[in-house]
């Protein structure tokens, strides 16, 4: 039986079943690294009030604020092990955001691609979807499972395979630029880009890998600020936030 109970409310949504990627580093606010409590639970309002518009709600979040694989090298670490530590943070990083996002009062579940029976279920396909459709918020932990695949990879992935209508990748900026606009004042902003456009220019979505899955796949992506205070509610009501790449 469920702790939780949810009264969703009746709204005119643009999308029914999302997938929001959050980075680590996302996690850490103004600290240097680690979790911050206050980011974690403003996270959780935010998802909180997306929740309440019954849409169905997937999380990927990655583990950067706690280790990064991609270091491992220059650590003195071998990549595949590095790549694993990397994994092992995004399951810490998951049950803080399950259990901020229980406080809100919604009901979840955790899935990992790593087995972990005392603290996660294992990602099954039809588990996640069957989580999805009672209304449960899943978060996704533990990447792909694989070493030498980044968490932009297991978003798109499990968005695939939960049959999502997008992914939401909630950044600290408001969108695609033509070049980084906390370096360069004159930066440009894209309301939108295709995918053909986006690799042409060059521009720093997602790794590659993510990026070729959601292009063939035909799955939108929309990059927004997280930071901004209902922006993540505006988006899936269809408003113009962020940058789509479609």
């Amino acid at each position: 039986m469920e702790k939780h109970s949810v009264n969703f409310l009746k709204a005119q949504t643009k999308y029914k079943r999302v997938l929001l990627k959050l980075s680590g580093e996302s996690l850490s606010g103004e600290l240097d690294g680690g979790i911050d409590v206050k980011v974690l639970k403003y996270i959780s309002t935010e998802i909180k009030k997306v929740h309440s518009l019954g849409v169905e709600v997937g999380i990927v979040v990655g583990g950067g604020n706690i280790y990064r694989g991609l270091d491992a090298q220059g650590q003195g670490i071998d990549a595949v092990t590095g790549d694993y530590m990397g994994m092992l943070a995004t399951i810490i990083n998951s049950l803080a955001l399950q259990n901020s996002l229980e406080r809100e009062g919604m009901p979840t579940r955790l899935l990992s691609a790593i087995d972990m029976n005392k603290i996660s279920e294992p990602f099954i396909k039809r588990r996640a979807v069957r989580h999805i459709e009672k209304g449960r918020v899943v978060i996704f932990g533990g990447g792909t499972g694989n070493p030498f695949f980044t968490t932009d990879t297991a978003g798109a992935l499990r968005a695939l395979e939960i049959d999502a209508d997008v992914i939401l990748k909630g950044t600290r900026v408001d969108g695609v630029y033509d070049k980084d606009p906390e370096k360069f004042k004159g930066a440009k902003k894209y309301n939108s880009v295709s995918f053909s456009d986006a690799i042409s220019r060059n521009l720093k979505i997602m790794d590659m890998t993510a990026f070729a899955l959601c292009r063939e796949n035909k799955i939108p992506i929309i990059v927004f600020d997280i930071n901004k205070k209902d922006n993540f509610k505006n988006v899936v009501l269809g408003k113009n936030v962020g940058t789509i790449v479609s």
